[in-house]
């Protein structure tokens, strides 16, 4: 597919996340509707927000989107959104102090610096900077770049010892800063349902949808973003809503897990018989074992047809 536009420099994600989009953006990209480029003023809406990777995507590639709406469940992520868009130059200055402080010390020292750091952002004492200038920290310094959570919300990922980490990246924040601001933007913190009520033109809106994955086995449900898991219950819940934006107009596509019942059939197959399902093969590069990451298999759901593709 030959794309619209391309920014001359490259907004991406600010952080590392679990069940990240990069490799997919691609496939992803060309299962938009076939008359994507000529909607009027798109509003693009992710309630699933996580890294962004398909919101800075999107946002370079097509500046017929006018205006967007993204959510999510982890307040300090989306605090750093707010602090992107509105003032990150106190987000830099606060990142980079703590830079040259993990920096300043030995490598041998780091480590006890990272676990400072880590009890000062679970003590949650500090104001909104500081406390997204500390999950930024952890993001870049902690284990593989994963955000995990235990039964108390509180943060208990072990220090990752990546001797070349850049901790503050002034020319990322920045770009990231330039592109949030070309277009009219709600973020939101809480539920994902609560995107539907900053719906207000359905026939031109185009959601992402990106859950918290249903395990493929009990074994590989080692991510948690928030105290809360996202089990079938809620997959089931989630399945309603995307429901509810079909009968609005809207079109959406959504990305799981290919899991796996016990006769062997799909789950979301199934649970989305009505549309229209397809097999990728994402490569995953967060994994408690090293040797068990690789091109695992997914679904891209939608609620168009194959004739309206681009």
């Amino acid at each position: 597919m030959i794309l619209y536009h391309s920014m001359p420099y490259k907004a991406k994600p600010f952080v590392k996340w679990a069940g990240g989009k990069g490799n997919l953006l691609s496939q992803i990209d060309s299962w938009l509707p076939h008359d994507f480029l000529g909607m009027r003023e798109i509003t693009y809406v992710e309630p699933f927000v996580g890294g962004g990777a398909m919101l800075f995507h999107l946002l370079r590639q097509y500046p017929t989107i006018k205006r967007v709406v993204i959510n999510d469940i982890n307040a300090d992520l989306i605090e750093c959104y707010r602090l992107i868009k509105d003032a990150p130059n106190s987000l830099i200055d606060r990142l980079s102090v703590l830079e040259k402080e993990f920096f300043h010390i030995s490598e041998a020292s780091r480590s006890d610096y990272y676990y400072k750091i880590r009890k000062s952002y679970n003590s949650r004492i500090e104001n909104e900077v500081n406390q997204a200038a500390l999950f930024l920290f952890l993001n870049r310094t902690c284990f593989n770049g994963l955000y995990r959570v235990n039964g108390q919300s509180h943060f208990n990922v072990p220090f990752g010892r990546r001797p070349n980490v850049r901790i503050c990246d002034r020319e990322l924040l920045l770009i990231d800063h330039e592109i949030l601001n070309r277009v009219e933007m709600q973020i939101l913190c809480g539920s994902y349902q609560a995107v539907a009520d900053h719906i207000a033109d359905p026939e031109n809106t185009f959601v992402y949808l990106d859950p918290p994955y249903l395990p493929i086995s009990v074994t590989s449900y080692f991510k948690q973003y928030s105290s809360s898991p996202f089990g079938e219950t809620e997959q089931r819940e989630l399945k309603s809503f995307c429901d509810s934006l079909t009968q609005a107009g809207c079109r959406f596509v959504l990305s799981n897990s290919d899991c796996k019942m016990d006769n062997g059939n799909s789950f979301f197959e199934q649970l989305y018989s009505e549309y229209d399902c397809h097999r990728v093969y994402a490569k995953r590069f967060i994994s408690a074992q090293g040797n068990s990451r690789g091109n695992t298999p997914e679904v891209l759901i939608r609620n168009y047809t194959e004739e309206t593709l681009l």
